[in-house]
């Protein structure tokens, strides 16, 4: 397919890490470079087929929420120029505008998630349990009912192939420490109320959306991975908005429901996407970024 970039392939720098969707380049012993490829994981899983373009909305997206949204919390973004981190031209051309400069950090071991909407796991949780990771909620709420308040509902961080688990908050503290998980939840909180509000001016509704985050030497929390994407969120167009049924998405969702008719385990190897499906999905991609930053 035109315009994809399946993975990153650079010879110049030593690969440290492949995720699902990044790989991470080792640039110096305090910067790496990290290529957004057009990679598409659904149910923890990465799939065969490409999504064209993809890396290149989830890059400029997140560049985006990173500079919008810094005063709440620092990033991971490096001063570092592209040219100076990545010198080969050839290499330099094929990952432009997929690949960021940014700080090394310790990671930490969970993924901080928002929800403000009943969807996904947590609809299914809510179902068995009245609650979503430890926390009550009003009984009688229906699927993608929106809630009375934003929750912060964590989950392990799983590896490549490996599913996320849900955790509640004590044992986020248990991981953590008090002080930092509580920093977690709240900076996690800010962040999703603000992008929530400003979404919703364009006809977004963010219904989740999960924020990954590290330390540096000194002990700050800052901002990494991505942010506020279609590929770590579910963004749904606020017009056709009603809550009873699973939405209509600008995200991955689309992917899901296809793969949902699959007679498939949600185990690798993922099954390829027809074109068709590749090719609605980039637009929605795209679409979100458009209505986003424009």
């Amino acid at each position: 397919m035109a315009d994809t970039l399946y993975e990153a392939g650079l010879k110049s720098l030593p690969l440290v890490h492949q995720g699902k969707v990044r790989d991470s380049y080792a640039v110096d012993d305090e910067h790496l470079l990290i290529v957004t490829s057009d990679r598409l994981s659904a149910f923890d899983v990465v799939l065969p087929t490409p999504i064209p373009g993809k890396g290149r909305v989830l890059t400029a997206l997140s560049n985006f929420w990173f500079e919008r949204l810094g005063h709440v919390v620092p990033n991971h973004l490096a001063d570092l120029p592209l040219e100076q981190a990545l010198p080969d031209p050839e290499e330099r051309a094929r990952v432009e505008g997929r690949a960021i400069v940014v700080q090394r950090l310790k990671p930490l071991p969970v993924e901080a998630i928002v929800r403000g909407y009943l969807i996904g796991s947590g609809w299914k949780e809510y179902r068995q349990t009245g609650g979503v990771c430890g926390i009550p909620l009003p009984s009688g709420l229906r699927m993608a009912d929106r809630l009375p308040e934003p929750i912060f509902t964590p989950s392990t961080k799983a590896a490549v192939g490996e599913h996320d688990e849900n955790i509640d908050f004590q044992q986020t503290v248990a991981l953590l420490g008090e002080k930092l998980a509580a920093q977690v939840r709240d900076v996690s909180l800010s962040l999703y109320a603000e992008a929530a509000a400003y979404a919703l001016e364009r006809g977004i509704i963010i219904a989740d959306t999960k924020f990954e985050f590290g330390l540096d030497e000194a002990g700050r929390l800052i901002l990494i991975d991505e942010a506020l994407t279609p590929d770590s969120s579910r963004f749904w167009p606020a017009d056709t908005y009603a809550p009873g049924s699973s939405p209509a998405s600008f995200d991955k969702q689309y992917v899901r429901d296809y793969l949902e008719t699959l007679d498939w385990d949600k185990r690798a190897p993922g099954p390829e996407l027809p074109e068709e499906v590749a090719r609605k999905t980039a637009e929605k991609y795209e679409e979100a970024l458009r209505r986003l930053t424009q």
